[in-house]
């Protein structure tokens, strides 16, 4: 692993998520969930380069101002090609998009389906932890999605996947636990 180039990573996505937070009152920069999830799959899978730069650039495409691309210019075509296949077509209307995730999983390489176990735990950690203001009915949604984008990932990691179970069970305490 080379530490220059998974901080040159990090930079990127830092200026490319510049003033995004997460969803949630605590104001937490967005950087937070990239570096959440880089690091998930840095513990489980150390000596994946790809994955971890990936992981740290998996949103920049979907959510911020960058390209295709300009990810291969600088990380290389394996980078970009992973975070093209993890990033929602934002064309399509919300409901679609989380459709085609369900969809789509069940053909991604082991290295996105690696990526979206670590992605949907950070997420799901993250609810419990610093809750969005959403109804408890869209909380409860959000983690009935979650487990049908995995379910077809099951069998591949089993470490990931059982990260991403206790991060299911830590959202369904959280929100049972929070008022209606």
């Amino acid at each position: 692993m080379d530490p220059v180039r998974l901080l040159d990573a990090a930079r990127f996505a830092a200026n490319a998520h510049h003033g995004q937070t997460r969803k949630g009152g605590a104001d937490i920069p967005y950087l937070d969930h990239v570096l959440d999830v880089a690091q998930r799959l840095a513990e489980v899978h150390p000596e994946d380069e790809t994955l971890i730069l990936a992981a740290l650039l998996h949103d920049t495409v979907e959510d911020c101002d960058v390209t295709a691309a300009e990810i291969a210019a600088r990380f290389g075509a394996p980078v970009a090609a992973l975070v093209m296949e993890v990033t929602d077509d934002k064309s399509l209307p919300k409901p679609a998009r989380k459709d085609a995730q369900v969809a789509h999983v069940r053909h991604a390489s082991d290295r996105a389906k690696r990526l979206k176990l670590a992605d949907k735990a950070a997420n799901l950690t993250a609810l419990a932890r610093t809750p969005p203001d959403w109804p408890r009915a869209r909380k409860a949604e959000y983690v009935d999605w979650a487990l049908r984008v995995i379910e077809p990932v099951r069998g591949l990691d089993p470490v990931l996947e059982a990260r991403f179970d206790e991060a299911v069970a830590a959202a369904r305490a959280a929100i049972d636990g929070g008022a209606a």
